[in-house]
């Protein structure tokens, strides 16, 4: 595998680490301010992590549309994944947010750019979508609100958005630079949340380590794994790589919470994986098709 396609792995890893986390996280923890705070927590840990790698300040300027379209994007996604999970519930709202994801990145990317996805990455992502379906098989709160849905969709949306505009920035800025002013801005859009929130349990030891975990683990260390290997994968093959996230999130709920792992779940890991590898053992340069002259 590429060595982009181990960053991008390593970054869904991560991420699938994020809901154990916020199980051992105190009561009373609401899911806007966590998302809230996490952004925060990784935005001023990227920040002088950009600036010891004098990638901050840049000589060049920033385009202002992909700039600001990714910080929204990246800040909206946290209201809308944490409003669909508590609606239909944790397994519902995460197959449906992640297990979108890659499609619509794959079509904005051939939209925009041209960049056609090609059948390995159509074989790729159909076979990691439906595993992740099976991962949770009757766990997806039948009944569900259609609005809950509707912000998972939002979700696997924006940050679909967030993965495709990042792209255009690394056309002409530093990988860690574009992670450190997009989280940066995205923390200060989401401030407001902050500010009429419930921290209370932020004080306690428990709420202390996960979200310092959250904020510096899961979302500032992983994301710059994330970036630097979208700096060397096309957005859909990287977007679809990082469905890694549900499959680790499916282990450590079965090996650290104890929950149970029904037959159709672990046929579900197996389509995971055998569609990360698809995508992971194939050299990037047949993962697009040619593109559409403009």
């Amino acid at each position: 595998m590429r060595k982009g396609g181990w960053f991008v792995l390593a970054a869904g890893a991560l991420w699938g680490t994020a809901g154990t986390a916020q199980a051992f996280a105190p009561e009373g923890a609401q899911p806007y301010a966590v998302g809230a705070l996490r952004l925060a927590i990784a935005g001023a840990a990227l920040i002088p992590y950009a600036l010891a790698r004098r990638e901050l300040p840049s000589e060049r300027s920033w385009p202002m549309i992909p700039t600001g379209v990714a910080a929204l994007s990246m800040a909206a996604y946290q209201p809308l994944f944490f409003g669909a999970v508590a609606t239909t519930g944790v397994a519902l709202g995460t197959i449906v947010a992640i297990g979108s994801a890659p499609v619509i990145a794959g079509g904005l990317t051939w939209l925009l750019s041209g960049e056609r996805p090609g059948s390995r990455w159509v074989a790729a992502t159909t076979l990691a979508i439906l595993g992740t379906v099976l991962l949770f098989p009757g766990k997806s709160a039948g009944g569900a609100a259609s609005e809950g849905v509707a912000l998972a969709f939002g979700a696997g949306g924006a940050y679909a958005v967030y993965a495709v505009s990042s792209k255009r920035l690394l056309e002409s800025h530093e990988s860690d630079a574009v992670i450190a002013v997009v989280f940066g801005l995205s923390a200060v859009i989401l401030l407001p949340i902050l500010l009429f929130a419930e921290l209370n349990w932020v004080l306690t030891a428990e709420g202390v380590i996960a979200v310092l975990y959250l904020g510096l683990v899961a979302t500032a260390v992983a994301y710059i794994l994330f970036i630097r290997g979208l700096n060397l994968l096309p957005v859909g093959s990287a977007v679809t790589l990082s469905l890694a996230e549900p499959l680790t999130a499916a282990a450590l709920g079965v090996i650290v919470l104890g929950e149970r792992l029904e037959p159709a779940g672990a046929i579900g890991a197996l389509l995971i994986l055998a569609g990360l590898a698809t995508i992971g053992l194939q050299p990037s340069s047949t993962l697009l098709m040619n593109r559409i002259p403009k």
